[in-house]
């Protein structure tokens, strides 16, 4: 596949506006502080900061491609439009009732999370399509057009439609569909069958309802970038990249917004990935820290971890099961409250807390001078002198210290009865610790051993916490990449073209039916395969199968991998070895005598990307030049240090610096503490390696 040859990738994060742009000269990069009345204003003034630097003109620009967290924060603070849901008679409680399952088993007062319909605007057909597809209960064309009146009535911005076992029967929801554009052209409608046509009410009905109720203003939103993008003079197609980690067009995001519940954090995870298989590893650790939130991320054999569920919204302290579980391709990673904007406090028992709010890039950390007030991560790096308050974000961004120091004094200190410093160190340990305990649960409820893997550190924040967070860990070895500051928006430059597309198709393995597997899947590959070509037309692709399986009577599947072939009905020992040897890894055992069935097919059709150039491994060399000698506060030694500061430019490849050093570039600064050795790598890397253990 031939890609453009000048593209953009910009990253909207809660707090900084990320811009990487790829032309012949090389790659230019640039952080602005997120408008959030306007996002798309930044994203413009990113481009041109970006285009300026590189001596290119706007015309120049081949191809836009854009993430953003605007649908997750619209389900977040539930921003969306007026809407209404459309039911089976009988379930129109279903998004009410949830699973039944206690998030908090020992809170008497739990309260649950309000539904995004609320009861009033949900709506009920007298109709019933079994599992299997057929029609038990007839839709009645006078039953539809009563519905088509009590919506027009009602005066919603957007429809959902979710009726019973739709996946395996779309006639009645295509129907109901049909008659509403009809009578209203302009009303946002989302019909289930298309958005997760997969089993189970639950998801499928809080994924279609996510939808509609975002579509409207994410509609409105890209149709507004477009228009900007065009008057700036940038005439290039314009791409979104998705949470399952792959590139659509910006169509198909409008239509399909939910797709875009995790694409900026998933851009990190396609920046890790590219580096893990330059460097040949199979075992890696994405840890992606910006202003706002961390993310963290397994990378095993040069892909990131994926699911086709994912948890949005969690109101009750982030605990999983307090949100709203919706079924779409996303990148599996732990989510936490931990970036540089992160505001510390204190909790009745009088202990630092930090997170989840944040002072975003409105107004900003105390040290901005933007009007913040309360103490936050960076104030806390800035006085422990990990941050250069004279060289932020290249001298973009003046920091102010007394400022940081009057915030930390009077939220924290004071009430502590302790310093400043005193009050930053605790502030920066707990965020670091917060990171640890989260990689540490994610890597065990995967199975794996975090001390075998190696961490990619990138985002704003991550080269600042992440030695730190090796300590802790007990990882050895840490690679910064050059970009680490954008990185996200660089991963969006290293994505593929790719859809996924997902079909119910519940079947006993004992009964397996290849025939009936193999017509659902040209139907998947039909539909992937065109989303693929509309942006990258006459590329080479790769397709990739996987079923969701479980032992009968089981709660869940778990996902597994197979290979893309016409299957016939005699390959389900084939099948059964697959399921049983995925069971295994993730359980350590397997379960005699229990019948297996398979629920759900997943097919991920996407662009093949030229091959990674492999990085030249140092393992030592010369001493880097030093810029100056400065100090910061080395937690593991509980003491302040005398460390060098090293330009990132100087760190060339063969070229080494001991900690405790300071390595500093416009997008970010690499803190090395006293227990690591930097190396400079030959693809622009940092290798942080734990002294004592051979380099």
């Amino acid at each position: 596949m031939t890609l453009a040859s000048t593209r953009v990738g910009v990253d909207i994060g809660g707090t900084f506006t990320d811009v990487a742009l790829q032309h012949a000269g090389g790659l230019s990069t640039c952080k602005v502080l997120t408008n959030y009345t306007q996002p798309e204003q930044a994203i413009l003034d990113g481009i041109a900061l970006a285009s300026k630097q590189a001596g290119i003109e706007l015309s120049d620009i081949d191809q836009v491609i854009h993430g953003t967290t605007l649908v997750t924060n619209s389900l977040i603070e539930r921003r969306g439009a007026k809407l209404a849901f459309i039911t089976t008679e009988g379930f129109r409680d279903v998004i009410e009732m949830r699973s039944e399952n206690r998030f908090e088993q020992y809170d008497l007062n739990l309260n649950l999370p309000k539904p995004m319909v609320p009861r009033q605007d949900r709506f009920t057909l007298n109709e019933r399509i079994g599992a299997s597809g057929a029609v038990l209960l007839p839709l009645e064309q006078d039953d539809v057009d009563a519905m088509v009146q009590t919506i027009l009535a009602g005066d919603f911005e957007a429809v959902a439609i979710g009726l019973m076992h739709s996946y395996a029967n779309d006639a009645h929801e295509r129907q109901m569909a049909d008659a509403l554009r009809a009578a209203a052209p302009d009303l946002s409608i989302s019909i289930s069958s298309v958005i997760s046509p997969q089993m189970r009410e639950l998801p499928r009905f809080n994924t279609v309802i996510a939808n509609a109720y975002v579509q409207p203003q994410v509609a409105d939103y890209l149709g507004r970038l477009v228009a900007r993008l065009r008057g700036a003079g940038v005439a290039a197609p314009v791409f979104m990249l998705h949470s399952g980690g792959g590139l659509i067009s910006v169509e198909t995001a409008a239509e399909q917004p939910v797709r875009l519940l995790e694409s900026g954090p998933a851009g990190g995870a396609i920046f890790a990935a590219d580096f893990a298989r330059a460097h040949d590893l199979d075992k890696v650790l994405s840890f992606d820290m910006g202003g706002t939130t961390a993310k963290i991320c397994l990378i095993e054999d040069g892909a990131p971890k994926t699911a086709n569920t994912f948890e949005v919204a969690r109101t009750y302290r982030f605990k999983k099961g307090s949100g709203m579980t919706v079924s779409t391709p996303v990148v599996e990673m732990v989510e936490i409250g931990a970036g540089g904007g992160s505001i510390a406090s204190i909790d009745s028992m009088n202990r630092i807390q930090v997170g989840p709010r944040s002072a975003a890039s409105e107004p900003g950390p105390a040290c901005y001078g933007r009007g913040g007030e309360e103490p936050t991560v960076t104030d806390a790096n800035l006085l422990l002198g990990r941050l250069d308050p004279n060289n932020f974000a290249g001298g973009a961004i003046q920091l102010h210290p007394d400022a940081s120091d009057t915030a930390v004094a009077a939220k924290l200190g004071e009430t502590l009865s302790i310093t400043s410093s005193d009050a930053a160190f605790g502030v920066t340990e707990m965020v670091d610790e917060n990171m640890a305990n989260a990689a540490r649960v994610h890597t065990v409820e995967n199975g794996r051993d975090i001390e075998h893997f190696t961490m990619i550190g990138f985002g704003g924040g991550a080269p600042l916490h992440a030695c730190r967070l090796c300590e802790k860990l007990g990882i050895r070895d840490l690679i910064i990449p050059p970009g680490a500051g954008v990185g996200s928006a660089i991963g969006f430059l290293k994505a593929p073209f790719s859809y996924e597309a997902t079909r119910g198709l519940f079947q006993q393995l004992a009964d397996f039916n290849g025939a009936a597997v193999n017509s659902a899947l040209a139907e998947l590959e039909q539909e992937a395969r065109a989303f693929v070509e509309a942006g990258a037309k006459d590329a080479d692709t790769s397709s990739k199968l996987t079923a969701f399986m479980r032992y009968a009577g089981q709660g869940w599947e778990i996902p597994v991998s197979l290979p893309y072939k016409p299957f016939a009905d005699s390959d389900k020992s084939e099948i059964q070895d697959a399921f049983e040897a995925a069971y295994e890894m993730l359980f350590g055992r397997t379960i005699d005598g229990l019948a297996i069935e398979i629920t759900n097919w997943s097919l991920v059709v996407a662009s093949v990307l030229p091959d990674v150039a492999k990085a030249a491994h140092f393992a030592s060399g010369d001493a880097a030049t030093e810029r100056r000698t400065r100090q910061f506060y080395d937690a593991a030694l509980r003491s302040t240090v005398d460390a060098r500061e090293v330009e990132r430019s100087e760190m060339s490849a063969g070229k080494s610096v001991e900690g405790p050093a300071v390595i500093i570039e416009n997008e970010t600064t690499t803190i090395v503490t006293s227990a690591y050795t930097a190396i400079g790598q030959g693809d622009g890397s940092l290798l942080l390696r734990r002294k004592g253990d051979a380099l």
